[in-house]
C-alpha cells in the first residue's frame, strides 16, 4: 500500500493529514529568511512535524484511498487499519519506519513517536520554483575606503595663478547661480499660486454642495409598508459531517427530520458515485471548526459520523 504517497499529495492542499489510529502529520508555514554568514537565501516552505495524539479518522485520507484505488470507503478503512497494525508492530521492534519524501518514524525509549523530517520536497505551492541561492558580498565599504585613499593622494586644488588667469569664470559662476536661484525661487511662487487657487476652487465647490443639500426635500406620497424579512442562512463549505446514506431517498428524509428535530441543521448533499444519497449533520468552512464538530457528534449522537472533504455544486 503506497500510503506515503497519498499522504504526500495531500499535504500539498491540507495543513494537517491524519493516519487513523496513529498520528498525524502536520504542516506549518516559514516566511523566507537569509542566513547572515553565510548569505544564503531560503525560500518559503512549509515544515513538517508528526503528532500521535491526534488520530481520530477525519475521512481525509479514507476518502482519499478510495477516489484513487477505486474501491468501497469502508474497504479502504480497512485496508488502512491492516496497514497501520503493521507498522507499529515494527515500531515496536525497533526498526525506523520511512515515509517517502516525509520522514523518518521511530520509537524513543520511553516508547514515544519520534520524527525526523525530510528536506527534499517543498509542500508549500506558492514557493514552487523557487531553490534555495548563495548571494556574494557586497563591497560597498570597499570601494569607499579606495576612493577615500585616492583623494588623499590626488587632492584637488586651485592655483591663485589659475583663477587671475580666467577672471570670466567667477562671473559666470555668480551669473549661474544668480540664474539658478531666480529659477527656483519664481517657480516656487508659481506653484504656490496654483495651489492657492485650487485651494479657493475646492472651498467654492464645497460650499455651493452643502447650499443644494440644504435646499433639497424628498418627498414621498405613497410610502411602502415595512416589509420583515426571515432570511436563513445558507449552508456552506466543503467540510461536511456525514450521518448515512441511504439507497432509498424517502430513507434520507427521514433522517434530515430526525436530525432537525435534535437541533441539528441537517440536509441532503446528494447522491454519491455509489448511488446513495448522503445526509449531513452539517457543513463548514473551516477545517479546525468541522472537526469540533465531529468530535462533539461522535461522543453525544453517532460514533460512525465521518468527515467528508467535497466542494460542491
Amino acid at each position: 500500500m503506497h500510503i506515503d504517497s497519498y499522504i504526500s499529495d495531500l499535504l500539498y492542499r491540507y495543513d494537517c493529514v491524519t493516519i487513523p489510529g496513529f498520528g498525524a502529520f502536520l504542516t506549518t508555514r516559514v516566511s523566507a529568511k537569509v542566513h547572515e554568514t553565510t548569505n544564503s537565501f531560503y525560500p518559503p516552505k512549509k515544515v513538517l512535524s508528526f503528532n500521535e495524539q491526534v488520530h481520530h479518522n477525519d475521512g481525509l485520507l479514507c476518502s482519499y484511498i478510495a477516489d484513487v484505488e477505486k474501491i468501497p470507503y469502508e474497504s479502504a478503512v480497512k485496508k488502512l487499519n491492516k496497514h497501520v497494525k503493521a507498522i507499529k508492530a515494527y515500531l515496536v521492534e525497533g526498526e525506523t519506519i520511512t515515509f517517502e519524501n516525509i520522514g523518518d518514524l521511530t520509537l524513543n525509549e520511553e516508547g514515544k513517536m519520534v520524527f525526523d523530517p525530510s528536506y527534499h520536497i517543498n509542500y508549500l505551492t506558492d514557493a514552487f520554483g523557487l531553490a534555495q541561492f548563495v548571494s556574494q558580498n557586497v563591497t560597498r565599504e570597499a570601494y569607499k575606503q579606495e576612493v577615500e585613499a585616492i583623494e588623499e593622494t590626488v587632492p584637488l586644488t586651485i592655483t591663485p595663478e589659475k583663477r587671475q588667469a580666467r577672471p570670466y569664470l567667477k562671473y559666470a559662476a555668480i551669473a549661474l547661480i544668480a540664474l539658478g536661484l531666480g529659477g527656483y525661487l519664481g517657480a516656487d511662487y508659481y506653484v504656490g499660486q496654483i495651489e492657492a487657487q485650487n485651494q479657493v476652487a475646492q472651498e467654492t465647490a464645497h460650499k455651493q454642495l452643502e447650499h443644494k443639500i440644504q435646499e433639497a426635500t424628498f418627498v414621498i406620497d405613497n410610502p411602502l409598508p415595512a416589509v420583515t424579512l426571515n432570511a436563513v442562512k445558507k449552508q456552506t463549505g466543503k467540510y461536511h459531517i456525514i450521518a448515512g446514506a441511504f439507497r432509498v431517498e424517502e430513507n434520507s428524509d427521514k433522517k434530515v427530520s430526525e436530525l432537525k428535530a435534535l437541533g441539528y441543521p441537517a440536509r441532503k448533499i446528494g447522491q454519491n458515485r455509489y448511488g446513495l444519497h448522503e445526509v449531513v449533520y452539517a457543513s463548514y468552512q473551516d477545517r479546525l471548526e468541522a472537526l469540533n464538530a465531529l468530535r462533539e457528534v461522535k461522543n453525544n449522537h453517532n460514533t460512525a459520523a465521518w468527515l467528508l472533504v467535497k466542494t460542491l455544486d
